[in-house]
């Protein structure tokens, strides 16, 4: 059954399978996470470039969570993740090496599943 949201989308969650919640649920992880570091940052002293840098990826996460729960171009939404996620995978360790943090790592092993799941939604779509 379809509910009609307040901005008058419709939210069309009756074909997401569990896979479906899986990568919802990781995607809300890495992405509550990039906000809240996001916003750390831009209001610390580690400048606010990196900071909003965090703050378009936390949104990107979110974005990516609605498209789905909409219905709008999932397959698209999927092929465009992958790359979305694993660039940050890469630039965590470009930037963090040789010292990586444990929520840093916790983090990462989020995105690794996250780009699997995302790989077999878009074989299987």
């Amino acid at each position: 059954m379809a509910t009609s949201t307040s901005t008058g989308g419709t939210l069309r969650t009756e074909s997401l399978s569990g896979l479906h919640w899986l990568g919802i649920a990781l995607a809300a992880v890495t992405g509550v996470l990039h906000l809240a570091l996001g916003v750390s940052f831009v209001a610390g002293s580690l400048g606010s470039g990196l900071g909003w840098a965090f703050i378009v990826a936390g949104v990107g996460f979110l974005g990516g969570i609605a498209a789905i729960l909409l219905d709008y171009r999932r397959r698209l939404v999927y092929l465009l993740g992958i790359p979305f996620t694993a660039g940050q995978i890469v630039i965590w360790y470009v930037v963090n090496a040789p010292d990586f943090s444990p929520p840093g790592i916790g983090d990462k092993i989020v995105q690794v599943l996250f780009v699997a799941v995302l790989i077999v939604l878009y074989r299987r779509s």
